[in-house]
């Protein structure tokens, strides 16, 4: 009786956690798709209607990033999800990627997804239909990030066209990193004692 009580706990709080995951990654979604709408509508917008649009979901990005960060606290089952969710926020925030469709596939771990859009832009680059760099680089970095692995010719293009927008998400993602490492390290001490 006791045994069944703590299963149905567990899968309680497994099922609250997979709820919390799936909330956190649509309101990122939203977010995303708001800089995308924001974006697209910038043609329409004053200067200063757009900076402040922008402005106001980069804030708000912001406090999801907050959010993500007090829920990843002393929690390891919730540290993969929410780390995919604050590099998702961090790349955004800190312009590193320009792309929200790049940011949403990195968010969501959809490697093939990745590969696949780097081949479309790689056929377009070679057709003469875009010269669109940038996005490569972004598709390309957050392949990287993702642990997948890259060609020396992506590892070159990455090294050749990085910018201070990159670096600075770099230092970022180490940071949150590291954070990792320390709350696993907690848990394994508090185990100990």
């Amino acid at each position: 009786m006791f045994s069944t009580r703590i299963t149905i706990m567990a899968s309680r709080g497994k099922q609250e956690t997979e709820i919390l995951v799936k909330n956190l990654f649509t309101q990122l979604d939203r977010l995303i798709d708001q800089l995308k709408d924001i974006e697209e509508a910038r043609e329409d917008m004053s200067d200063d209607e757009y900076n402040e649009q922008k402005q106001e979901t980069l804030e708000q990005l912001k406090e999801l990033n907050l959010s993500v960060s007090k829920f990843k606290e002393g929690n390891l089952s919730l540290v993969d999800d929410m780390n995919s969710i604050q590099l998702a926020i961090q790349a955004a925030v800190s312009n590193a990627f320009q792309t929200p469709e790049v940011i949403q596939m990195f968010a969501k771990k959809e490697k093939p997804q990745l590969r696949q859009r780097l081949a479309d832009l790689n056929e377009k680059i070679k057709l003469g239909k875009t010269i669109n760099l940038t996005q490569k680089l972004e598709i390309l970095y957050a392949l990287q990030k993702l642990g997948d692995t890259l060609k020396p010719d992506e590892l070159d293009f990455i090294a050749q066209n990085s910018n201070s927008n990159l670096k600075q998400f770099e230092l970022a993602s180490s940071n949150i990193s590291s954070a990792v490492l320390n709350v696993a390290g907690n848990l394994i001490q508090e185990a100990k004692n």
